[in-house]
């Protein structure tokens, strides 16, 4: 019996970026890519849901997946962002696990570290953040911790913000790739329909824009997206939806001019990802307690 693998010419590997909230998960997705396609901001838990970046060079392609941070749920939303993490790390063929270069290795990565070791899952550590740190012994200190509770394939201390040491991960994460076709076509950047990235903007900017638990619980939707006939101006309606009155008003501010910032900061970034010229328009909405409506949550996308 001939057990060889087909000689196809290509190889892929998929690779699950995880790690405890506000690591920077979703800047190191972007910094691999050179492109951005996930949302970033200065708070934990910004990425509600898996995202698939798909980086591909030469004869290799690699297909990432950005999880949400792992934290104990609180709410209905919250439980179907942890149950991403677990479904991720058990389809793929590599894991890297995103640190921070100071603090105590957590439950939750306690917990993730055993699953690579039941599942077999190879993984490498990223500890992130070098740039912030003002003793090398510190670095030294949180690599001795974590190789003592795994056996890593890889420690790589990177800037995901700065894009140090995101050349030697790129290197160690292509040795996971096996012959294969690739999933995606070779210009592919994810498989996020432009919907889902154009409200993923609008949320950033809710996230950077207000404060304390508002931008938790607050959810954007694509209402409309069609290009004006006629001319090279794309019609964007979204409607952003939140908790209570309360919010409302303040997403609103005084004389619309809080709306009105965040809908100017996302048509630019908006301009930028599908590189034409759009008309934004953001509505908001209350939806009482809709993160503990799993109805309500479904049809936000998150199912």
């Amino acid at each position: 019996m001939n057990l060889e693998k087909p000689d196809y010419g290509t190889k892929s590997a998929f690779i699950a970026i995880v790690g405890r909230p506000n690591v920077g998960k979703s800047s190191l997705l972007n910094a691999l890519l050179g492109e951005k396609i996930a949302i970033v901001s200065n708070k934990p838990q910004t990425t509600r849901t898996r995202i698939t970046g798909v980086l591909t060079r030469g004869e290799t392609q690699l297909v990432f997946i950005d999880t949400p941070g792992l934290h104990k749920p609180r709410t209905k939303l919250s439980e179907y962002m942890v149950k991403q993490v677990t479904d991720s790390v058990a389809d793929v063929d590599a894991a890297i696990l995103v640190v921070e270069p100071e603090g105590e290795i957590r439950k939750a990565e306690q917990e993730l570290l055993a699953s690579f070791r039941a599942q077999g899952i190879p993984a490498i550590l990223a500890i992130n953040k070098i740039d912030t740190l003002d003793a090398k012994e510190k670095l030294m200190a949180q690599i001795l911790l974590y190789t003592q509770a795994f056996d890593f394939d890889a420690v790589v201390p990177i800037s995901a913000l700065k894009g140090d040491g995101v050349r030697d991960l790129l290197e160690e994460l292509e040795k996971f790739a096996e012959p294969s076709p690739f999933f995606f076509d070779a210009d592919t950047l994810t498989d996020q329909p432009e919907r889902v990235i154009v409200a993923e903007i609008v949320r950033e900017k809710l996230l950077r824009s207000l404060y304390d638990e508002i931008p938790h619980g607050t959810a954007v939707a694509v209402e409309r997206m069609k290009e004006r006939e006629g001319q090279d101006i794309l019609d964007i309606e979204v409607q952003i939806y939140c908790e209570r009155e309360s919010h409302k008003g303040m997403i609103i501010g005084k004389g619309g001019e809080m709306l009105k910032k965040i809908g100017t900061q996302s048509r630019q970034d908006i301009e930028r990802f599908l590189n034409c010229k759009v008309n934004l328009q953001c509505w908001v909405k209350v939806r009482e307690d809709w993160r503990n409506r799993e109805n309500i949550i479904k049809s936000f996308g998150y199912n």
